[in-house]
């Protein structure tokens, strides 16, 4: 049988490992991963191995040569133009699979029984079988779903945290017959698990996934580098080592020399031909590579030592990485995290702080204290985006600096030359976070738009007249008043995608975006008439008439001391409305939500007292609201989203309307008696937007926690436009807002948050799926257990906060009260969701407690 090894990576995210190494050569216990690959492949019997090259292909040929030195018979194939992709390079070598084969990545650590799986693979008559791994956290990788035989159902690739249906995943390593390679083109980029396995699962063609026992770790960053270093060194993994064991878990090669007076924990490897000083203390963990100098009185604990590293007198490394042939002189210290490219010499007393990355061949001068990556700038969050864009603490998180470098990843990945809106709401922290996006962007070639202090909605609609490439919008975040947000818009003024977010994500971790030449550099422009174009728009989309003759003529708006504050009355008041403003000076300090709940006190109280015909708070830079009727009473959240829906579809009977998974099940009720028809999505923003844009026949969008879309203005959330509607709406259709709340059909929703470690999240959705198989379940978001066509609940993981979101919808009926069947459910699932935590956690304490 022969294994098709794929070692094309070039390991980015590995960097500054892997500046000028292959990603399959870097080393696990003083040995290139592909080794330990190819000893697991013959210990089961398989000696022929195909491995496909592409970055750097000559330092793998030249250290496995033929593979005689290992027992094996190697071919190697190299992808000389481009990367043709995982699927792609094994397709470029079918003239030399005629039976049965594997396929494995060249940059994991396994020990998975690769017998058992083949063996599987045959009894199963399998024309394709992915090995499958249970992970606590599998967002990073592929979940995959199977049905009681095993067969695959579904599989998606890097799921977001709402989309988590299962723990297990996909490892990367299939048992293939060559016949599912047919399926693929010749000479192009093609992807297992984008484009062969969909195909195969739409042909029907015999799938089935192997849930391995043993150990695997996909080596994607520097974190699980390490980590598959102090796994493997623990025995989790079983790595074959070339060395003695002096005694128990101490690893030591020939012609090495450690002095009488040092202190070693095991367990601990010291490779070959290395010299341990004078009382030196080596902590559990530690790793140190081949032709290893470690000085007197090194304090070492559990460091990544590679070959050929000269480490001085008095000096400290903690949990950090040494590359090859580097040297850290006497009395330094090199901090938990941090990584030092090979060849690369740190001077006498410098300090090098936790996480900072050294590129290859650099010096840092005696006394110096590294903060920042040498030559390619400061880290940050792992994760830059969040739910709906980049957010942090207020110049803490999000700083100048971050700032300067968001801006020239993003432009990064646009061509020079491109055109980028940029817009802010009026608050000083946001003008200054946004000149420093300016400067980012201009840096890399980039031409910026800049429509400084505007409302998002105009800033969305504005985007389509530009002929921009996308654009950026900074405001304070709309939950927490101490907190910006920041949003990457596309060309239609659309958030961008999750595809899009890798690339910027990819730019901003990876440190090497182009610096534009002089010449180059990007240019400022200041749009004008921003204003009246929207108005504009704004006009074209309202019955213009009907407003002007309407009864509906007092309105009061409370503007939370924002920046919409200083559009919608000049809007309304063109439709002779009378306009009554709150709160619209523009303040530095957005206001805390108990200050909002006393604003929105006010608001109905000022409703009440001049008989207005309703009231709205506009908020989060004019995308959301609250409405206020004409009794003062305020509706938001369930209610609002019923209202709204009612009244469109009231005005455009069969229309279509969009709203996230999580909205209850009453719009459904609504649509039913307008012969309306309601599309469901996933609970983000961009994914409503989206389906928004992209579906014919769609009147509203959105829900109370959103605000509301009206896709014939633009595809974004828009209070301003919702509240003129709301005015359209009550004239045409001759009602008040308490009476239209009247006809809504009842119902029943509850929802709740409950705390669930982020390590737990995966295992607790594939156990909701696997405890309610038997129920129709639905996975657009989370997990949905359907009871019938309106009793339902939806469990539903937070993207930003370790808790998952407990959704209940119920409708009375004669066989079942919606309240008491929605508190009872409510307390089925929160319970059931709490107890598995418990045991997930106190698992996990055991288990760390057997490992120490």
């Amino acid at each position: 049988m022969r294994a098709v090894l794929m070692a094309g990576g070039s390991g980015t995210r590995l960097r500054p490992l892997t500046c000028d190494l292959p990603k399959p050569m870097v080393s696990v216990l003083n040995r290139p991963i592909t080794e330990h690959i190819l000893r697991l492949l013959k210990r089961h019997g398989i000696r022929e191995v195909i491995a496909t090259l592409h970055y750097l292909p000559d330092m793998i040929r030249d250290h496995f040569g033929d593979g005689s030195e290992f027992d094996m018979d190697m071919l190697y194939v190299v992808e000389e133009d481009q990367p043709l992709g995982t699927a792609g390079c094994v397709k470029n070598v079918e003239s030399l699979l005629d039976d049965t084969f594997l396929v494995i990545s060249g940059d994991s650590i396994t020990d998975f029984d690769l017998t058992a799986a083949i063996r599987y693979h045959k009894t199963k008559k399998s024309k394709a079988t992915l090995i499958l791994r249970r992970v606590n956290e599998p967002m990073a990788f592929g979940v995959v779903i199977t049905d009681e035989q095993n067969r695959i159902q579904r599989f998606l690739e890097k799921p977001s945290t709402g989309e988590i249906f299962s723990d297990t995943v996909n490892t990367g390593i299939y048992i293939l017959e060559p016949e599912v390679l047919g399926y693929l083109p010749a000479n192009q980029p093609q992807d297992f698990s984008h484009d062969l396995f969909p195909l195969l699962l739409e042909k029907a063609v015999p799938m089935f996934g192997y849930v391995a026992e043993g150990y695997w770790c996909d080596i994607g960053t520097l974190e699980a580098y390490r980590q598959a270093q102090y796994d493997a060194i623990r025995g989790r993994v079983h790595l074959e080592l070339d060395y003695l064991q002096l005694r128990t878990g101490v690893w030591v090669g020939q012609h090495s020399t450690i002095d009488p007076t040092a202190k070693i924990e095991a367990p601990i490897l010291i490779g070959d031909n290395c010299s341990i000083g004078a009382r030196v203390s080596i902590s559990a963990g530690t790793i140190i590579g081949d032709h290893v100098t470690i000085g007197p009185d090194c304090d070492l604990q559990r460091p990544i030592i590679c070959n050929g590293v000269t480490i001085g007198e008095e000096s400290h490394l903690w949990a950090c990485t040494i590359a090859r042939n580097s040297r850290i002189s006497r009395r330094s210290h090199v901090m938990e995290g941090a990584v030092v490219g090979s060849n690369s010499v740190v001077g006498e007393e410098s300090r090098i702080f936790p996480n900072v990355r050294i590129w290859p061949s650099k010096r840092v001068e005696s006394g110096a204290t590294l903060t920042t990556n040498l030559i390619w700038g400061t880290m940050a969050a792992r994760h830059l985006f969040g739910h709906r864009g980049v957010s942090g603490l207020a110049n803490a998180d999000i700083t100048p600096e971050f700032a300067v470098k968001l801006g020239a990843s993003y432009g990064a990945t646009l061509r020079p030359g491109s055109q980028v809106m940029v817009s802010r709401d009026q608050r000083t922290i946001c003008r200054m976070v946004t000149r420093s996006l300016i400067s980012g962007l201009m840096s890399v070639g980039v031409n910026v738009e800049n429509l400084e202090a505007t409302a998002i909605p105009i800033a969305r609609f504005t985007a389509r007249s530009l002929s921009i490439s996308g654009g950026i919008h900074v405001r304070i975040h709309p939950d927490r008043n101490d907190h910006i947000l920041i949003e990457f818009l596309d060309a239609n003024g659309i958030n961008i995608d999750t595809n899009q977010e890798k690339k910027i994500e990819g730019a901003y971790y990876k440190e090497d975006f182009r610096r534009a030449r002089m010449e180059e550099i990007g240019e400022i422009t200041y749009p004008s008439r921003i204003l009246d174009y929207y108005n504009s728009g704004f006009a074209k989309n309202l019955d213009a008439e009907a407003i002007r003759n309407s009864d509906c003529k007092k309105i009061v708006i409370d503007y939370v001391y924002a920046v919409s504050g200083a559009v919608l009355p000049r809007i309304l008041g063109k439709f002779s409305s009378d306009v009554v403003v709150l709160n619209a000076s523009l303040n530095e300090i957005a206001p805390a939500m108990s200050e909002r709940e006393r604003m929105l006190d006010q608001l109905g109280d000022v409703v009440r007292a001049i008989k207005a015909n309703f009231g709205v708070q506009v908020f989060a830079n004019g995308e959301k609201f609250i409405l206020i009727d004409e009794l003062g009473e305020p509706i938001r959240g369930e209610m609002l989203t019923a209202l709204m829906v009612e009244m469109a579809l009231t005005a455009k009977p069969g229309g279509a309307v969009v709203v996230p998974v999580s909205v209850s099940g009453v719009v459904e009720q609504i649509a039913a008696r307008h012969h309306g028809k309601i599309i469901r999505t996933r609970a983000n923003p961009t994914a409503l937007m989206m389906a928004c844009y992209k579906t014919e026949g769609v009147i509203l969008g959105g829900a109370a926690e959103m605000g509301f879309i009206f896709p014939q203005l633009h595809p974004g959330f828009d209070a301003m436009f919702s509240t003129a509607k709301i005015i359209e709406w009550l004239t045409l259709q001759r009602g008040t807002i308490s009476q239209m709340r009247k006809h809504l059909p009842d119902f029943h929703f509850k929802s709740q948050a409950v705390r669930c470690p982020w390590s737990v999240k995966g295992t607790l959705m594939r156990h909701l799926v696997e405890a309610y198989a038997q129920k129709h379940l639905e996975l657009i978001d989370g997990v949905k257990v359907m009871y019938s066509d309106d009793d339902w609940v939806l469990i539903l993981p937070d993207a930003g906060e370790p808790i998952v979101h407990i959704f209940v919808n119920g409708k009375d009926s004669s066989q079942c009260d919606g309240e008491g069947w929605i508190e009872t459910h409510m307390q089925e699932f929160r319970n059931y969701i709490e107890t598995f935590c418990k045991i997930q956690i106190a698992l996990s304490k055991d288990s760390a407690t057997l490992d120490s």
